[in-house]
């Protein structure tokens, strides 16, 4: 292949593996170092890096893997909540703590579910984030929730890096994460780079592995994905202004439209001693 042709081939890759960060549709990773085609025959041990076919074939006992769900659909007989209320939304799953920033009584509560490796995901942290929580967050007006919905294995290994820093850093290592797609999103998983980003915020190496190897940690991040699919996400970035869910990705004036509104109707259900929604 000639020189130009080879660099148009792998930046149309590129383009495609950054894509399924966001769709779910491309190859499976797996939090466990699996690559896509291992053996069908299955482990006890090695539950968590089934991909969906495996799945299938280790019959209807084996446990459903979030991180593994690589499809972009609800899988076959899981229960959705057709009209989820704030208290579905709010309800912790994981026992891991949220991601929140702002106060805790505004009056208006987004939840973003976004995975690392999409690129719609890094525009909106790069183009719409700053003006929002600078309007928005830092003003008092809106709660925001990070929740993590890692599409693709490398994806799941970056949300066990985040969780494995400090809290005040998960913000700081979420961004560059999605700074750097770049450096450490692959079709396969690959360690290194994921803790190339991630050392930037000092964390350790030995605590990065042990991180992975940290059972309760992965059963946590899953089952924050798993009550996602409940709430009815289906990709990423998906969004809950109060209890109404937007699937697509959105920009500044849509999203203060969004807000405005539900601060409009918060006002209006105040006004009338009604209940307003928390």
């Amino acid at each position: 292949m000639r020189g130009a042709e080879f660099s148009r081939a792998a930046a149309a890759m590129a383009l495609s593996l950054l894509a399924a960060g966001c769709s779910g549709v491309g190859p499976g990773l797996s939090l466990g170092g699996t690559s896509a085609t291992a053996s069908p025959k299955v482990e006890a041990s090695a539950a968590l890096s089934l991909s969906p076919e495996e799945v299938a074939q280790s019959g209807p006992a084996a446990a459903f893997n979030p991180f593994t769900d690589v499809t972009g659909v609800q899988a076959g007989g899981r229960e959705v909540i057709a009209q989820p209320t704030m208290a579905d939304i709010l309800a912790p799953a994981g026992g891991l703590p949220e991601i929140s920033i702002g106060r805790a009584d505004a009056p208006v509560t987004i939840v973003q579910y976004a995975s690392l490796t999409c690129p719609h995901c890094k525009r909106f942290q790069s183009e719409v984030y700053p003006a929002f929580k600078r309007d928005y967050i830092d003003t008092g007006k809106v709660r925001y929730i990070l929740r993590d919905f890692p599409i693709g294995r490398q994806s799941g290994q970056g949300s066990v890096a985040i969780r494995c820093v400090p809290a005040d850093k998960y913000m700081t290592l979420y961004d560059k994460f999605l700074d750097q797609q770049p450096v450490w999103v692959s079709q396969e998983v690959r360690h290194d780079p994921i803790y190339t980003v991630a050392a930037q915020v000092g964390l350790t190496r030995a605590a990065f592995d042990a991180c992975r190897n940290d059972a309760v940690l992965v059963e946590g991040l899953k089952a924050i994905k798993d009550r996602g699919r409940k709430l009815g996400i289906i990709g990423t970035p998906n969004f809950f202004v109060q209890d109404k869910l937007i699937k697509k990705a959105v920009d500044l004036p849509e999203l203060s439209g969004l807000i405005e509104a539900a601060l409009r109707s918060n006002s209006a259900a105040a006004a009338v001693g009604g209940p307003v929604p928390q």
